[in-house]
């Protein structure tokens, strides 16, 4: 089963569910900005992606919301985390999130190694 952290709103977010639905896969959507996620789910996500916290962050939308973002730098990481599920607009979407993977959303291949890995 994949959680899809979705946002109706965008496009990306409503093309990734629609191949979801078109693949046959079964999914649970989580409209991550009505049920943020906690620290602990980011941290879980963030080693999954094998990301850092800043690489799923929408900066031009923290401009927009006047959140400063703190360096970019494994030093900071915690308050890149705690940012991110404080202000869960700022997190990149959609993102997919199978048994033992989770993968940025935005693009055909992305979605593809979700459902493959389903």
């Amino acid at each position: 089963m994949i959680e899809i952290w979705h946002n109706p709103s965008c496009s990306k977010s409503r093309t990734a569910e629609s191949e979801l639905r078109t693949a046959g896969t079964d999914y649970v959507v989580r409209r991550y900005l009505d049920e943020p996620p906690t620290v602990a789910e980011l941290e879980d996500v963030l080693a999954r992606l094998g990301l850092a916290p800043w690489d799923i962050t929408r900066t031009a939308d923290a401009r927009k919301l006047g959140v400063e973002l703190p360096a970019k730098d494994e030093s900071e990481h915690d308050a890149w985390v705690a940012l991110l599920a404080e202000h869960p607009r700022l997190i990149q979407r959609p993102i997919l999130i199978g048994a033992g993977t989770a993968v940025v959303g935005r693009d055909a291949e992305s979605i593809a190694r979700a459902i493959d890995s389903d």
